[in-house]
């Protein structure tokens, strides 16, 4: 399973960095996301990153500000979050899957999700 974790409460401005943990399976080989959610809405595409690392992709209200990355070793990947603001406050989840897309579709697994609360 997948479990998300890092989220909490935090001013605009600030970072977090959020980290996804894989148990009972790899991240390896895999294409790896983040999504988010705000209630009543559709997940929406945060970024992903492919395999090996060496391809990113970023939604536009998060480009250069947020940076995902791999750790293979320690079966995590990570969602570095940085210059918060109040919209971005959502539940934040990964997913893994094989394809490289941004689609909330397709994907062979899910994470719990963790909160983050930015406050202005």
């Amino acid at each position: 399973q997948l479990q998300a974790s890092g989220g909490g409460l935090v001013q605009a401005g600030d970072s977090l960095r959020l980290s996804c943990a894989a148990s009972g399976r790899t991240v390896s080989r895999y294409t790896m996301a983040w999504f988010r959610q705000a209630p009543g809405k559709e997940r929406e595409f945060v970024a992903n990153i492919n395999w090996n690392g060496d391809s990113t992709n970023y939604a536009d209200s998060v480009k250069g500000r947020f940076t995902i990355s791999r750790n293979d070793a320690k079966n995590t990947v990570y969602l570095q979050m940085n210059s918060l603001k109040p919209e971005d406050t959502v539940v934040y989840y990964c997913a893994q899957g094989r394809a490289i897309t941004t689609s909330r579709h397709g994907w062979d697994y899910w994470g719990k999700g963790t909160l983050v609360t930015v406050s202005s």
